[in-house]
């Protein structure tokens, strides 16, 4: 088992990066543009022209195959689009991650190419009043290829004891939302890195991405929708994977079980046995995991502002 990452760069993938460069024009956007590419989508240069009439600082295109055949031609068509290609497997949040390397911009707007994204998306004025408050994160509304509301907007909970996660297709601009749907979002590119980014040793798309949302509400960040900038699926939406696997058990113990005492995050050496026999993992491996959680608590104690349980109590969708 893989010790639970210290710093945003712990890991650093195998990988190709070609092509790109920065807008240093005086119009240029303050925000760079990351594209998840998940399919070989027949509109990718639609897709790409109509990013580029958006002014961003930076374009980067992060590619699922290394086998793609069309990366020459796109290469040729828009060098000033960064390419990187995986050449292990790798999750979207540890691409996220390099990308962010890869960008000079105070923000990041994080895409997929089965969105509709029309020309002049994002334009000057539009983009300072989604950065003008400096928050960690901004969450656009996120309508289905039917233009149906999707289920974007997300509130932590209790069930008899157990956390939970509510949903809520309403939303209502400026409001709290506990975790970005599908990763796609603006970020705050200086909070994203204190915060060490996504934990690439969790696999689970939805447990990755919750894990470092619910990180920065405990370290004191704030995720907020935004009305005023609304993205559609092409095709049909993602559906979250939710199973409770190894992956969340590490969200659990990185999330769930410390809590906040004199200042400062704990997780006590007493608090083992609880998991333990809740864990479902045999002695040894139940150990192995809380031993690594206790070791990356320590080492962020003091980045710790409040604990789950007092978030989840305090929490108001405004």
């Amino acid at each position: 088992m893989n010790g639970i990452p210290l710093t945003f760069d712990e890991r650093q993938l195998n990988r190709t990066v070609v092509g790109g460069y920065a807008n240093n024009s005086p119009e240029a956007l303050n925000i760079s543009v990351i594209l998840l590419n998940t399919s070989g989508s027949h509109f990718k240069v639609q897709l790409f022209e109509n990013l580029m009439s958006c002014n961003f600082r930076e374009i980067v295109s992060v590619e699922h195959d290394a086998n793609n055949f069309a990366l020459d031609d796109l290469l040729k068509r828009f060098p000033n689009i960064k390419f990187i290609v995986p050449l292990e497997k790798a999750t979207d949040g540890e691409m996220i991650n390099l990308a962010m390397s890869e960008v000079t911009s105070d923000y990041v707007l994080v895409l997929r190419d089965n969105l509709n994204i029309p020309s002049g998306i994002i334009l000057s004025n539009l983009a300072e009043k989604l950065t003008k408050d400096g928050i960690y994160c901004v969450v656009p509304r996120l309508v289905d290829s039917k233009h149906s509301g999707l289920v974007t907007q997300f509130a932590p909970g209790v069930n008899k004891n157990h956390f939970l996660v509510e949903g809520s297709s309403f939303v209502k601009d400026n409001s709290k939302s506990l975790y970005p749907f599908d990763y796609i979002a603006l970020y705050n590119r200086k909070k994203f890195i204190q915060l060490g980014g996504f934990d690439y040793t969790i696999k689970s798309p939805y447990w990755q991405n919750l894990d470092l949302a619910v990180r920065s509400w405990l370290w004191g960040e704030e995720t907020k929708i935004t009305t005023i900038l609304q993205f559609s699926y092409t095709y049909e939406s993602l559906i979250e994977d939710k199973t409770a696997n190894i992956d969340y058990i590490r969200f659990h113990l990185k999330n769930e079980y410390p809590k906040f005492k004199n200042d400062r995050g704990v997780l006590r050496k007493s608090q083992f046995f609880s998991f333990f026999l809740h864990s479902g993992c045999g002695y040894l491996e139940a150990r192995r995991q809380f031993n690594a959680a206790r070791k990356w608590v320590e080492a962020n104690k003091y980045r710790f502002k409040t604990d789950l349980t007092t978030l989840v109590e305090g929490w108001r969708v405004n």
